[in-house]
């Protein structure tokens, strides 16, 4: 642990934008939430989260956000609460007075939205809004980032990238609603922040859209990386349900960077002039196109790092989703300075090389501060 606690002092030296910042990070039980806590935290940040208790994986029988301690470590800013709880949720925000927030609490799989679609649309429009809603209390500047997907855009099987001005859209339930919650939040925004006597004038609020993130730690079902690990462990054949379908495969660490670079931009910058933050409003962040491949050649390049089987279901024995999908992240490189750090070979790498690892007794703690640490030390782009 000696060398982990160095090199966790090297983390909390090299941004002092996060020291002492109080955060906020909806959704901190998840995948992606546990991922930002825990990178939030040694930057120096005091973190507290709302969500839902953190779910019981098979494997590994722990989640991500236990195995990493956050449950300690967190002690009592950890708030297990459902976000359409609207009053709960505004007492919560009103005692914690956050300088940023992150939200990303939603119901965030597609196949679960054919399943549960009304209560897919009322947690990632409605409980949107009600986070929203509880920061008008807020009485000092604020960045927001509100995180919805690249599955907000009309897909139109477009070869070239996504802008964030092109038409949203959505034809399955978790696409639809997320499309949704662009729209809410932006009416949201132009309605309630402002200086008139109805407004806010403390709030920075930007939405950041991303794409199929993998990593380790992620256990949830019906997500190709955890279905392929969860194969190989048990020597099972994984089974591809849309195989030809491209995607913008990409590291959790590149758009995490990406969002705490958007807040602390946003909070830089909250007012320019007497005016409200000119650059509260969308922000892509997506891999390179090199990293757009099929989901069949993601596989089987994964494969080459820890070899499995799989096999591939015809197109009508799944639920529709989207072939072929990319982002424009010029937006992000222009105004944030940010771009993608990973290729798709190191990404695969750090993935599956966590998974391998864990299982071959090496703490998720450390895997995670190591993929970090790993992340920080390329010069391809300046950290925060």
């Amino acid at each position: 642990m000696g060398v982990i606690q160095s090199t966790l002092e090297i983390m909390v030296n090299l941004s002092t934008f996060w020291s002492n910042k109080t955060v906020l990070v909806t959704g901190h039980t998840g995948f992606k939430g546990s991922w930002l806590t825990f990178w939030l935290r040694y930057l120096g940040a005091e973190v507290h989260g709302i969500s839902l208790p953190a779910e019981t994986p098979d494997p590994p029988g722990i989640s991500l956000f236990t195995s990493l301690e956050l449950h300690n470590k967190l002690a009592n800013r950890s708030h297990y609460a459902n976000i359409c709880d609207f009053d709960l949720v505004k007492e919560l925000i009103r005692d914690i007075n956050p300088d940023v927030v992150f939200h990303l609490a939603a119901q965030a799989l597609v196949l679960q939205s054919y399943k549960t679609p009304l209560d897919t649309w009322q947690v990632n429009v409605n409980g949107s809004l009600n986070i929203l809603e509880s920061l008008r209390s807020i009485k000092k500047n604020c960045a927001v980032v509100m995180v919805t997907t690249d599955k907000v855009y009309k897909n139109k099987e477009w070869l070239y990238g996504y802008r964030e001005c092109d038409e949203l859209g959505g034809s399955d339930p978790y696409s639809a609603s997320k499309a949704a919650a662009e729209l809410a939040i932006t009416s949201w925004k132009s309605s309630f922040c402002g200086q008139s006597k109805h407004q806010s004038p403390y709030l920075s609020v930007a939405t950041a859209r991303s794409g199929n993130v993998i990593g380790g730690g992620d256990w949830a079902k019906d997500r190709i990386v955890p279905d392929s690990v969860r194969a190989i462990i048990h020597s099972k054949t994984l089974y591809l349900r849309n195989p030809y379908s491209t995607r913008p495969w990409q590291h959790v660490l590149d758009p995490l960077h990406g969002y705490m670079k958007l807040a602390e931009h946003l909070y830089s910058t909250s007012r320019l002039n007497g005016l409200l933050n000119p650059n509260s409003h969308a922000f892509n962040f997506g891999p390179d196109i090199s990293s757009n491949i099929s989901v069949e050649s993601f596989i089987f390049r994964a494969h080459q790092i820890w070899p499995g089987c799989f096999e591939k279901l015809s197109s009508n024995e799944a639920p529709r989703e989207a072939h072929l999908l990319h982002l424009n992240t010029d937006k992000a490189y222009q105004i944030l300075g940010w771009s993608p750090i990973l290729n798709l070979e190191n990404s695969l790498i750090y993935t599956y090389e966590w998974y391998k690892n864990v299982q071959d007794g090496v703490s998720p703690l450390e895997s995670c501060l190591m993929n970090i640490l790993a992340f920080m030390s390329i010069p391809k782009a300046p950290f925060l």
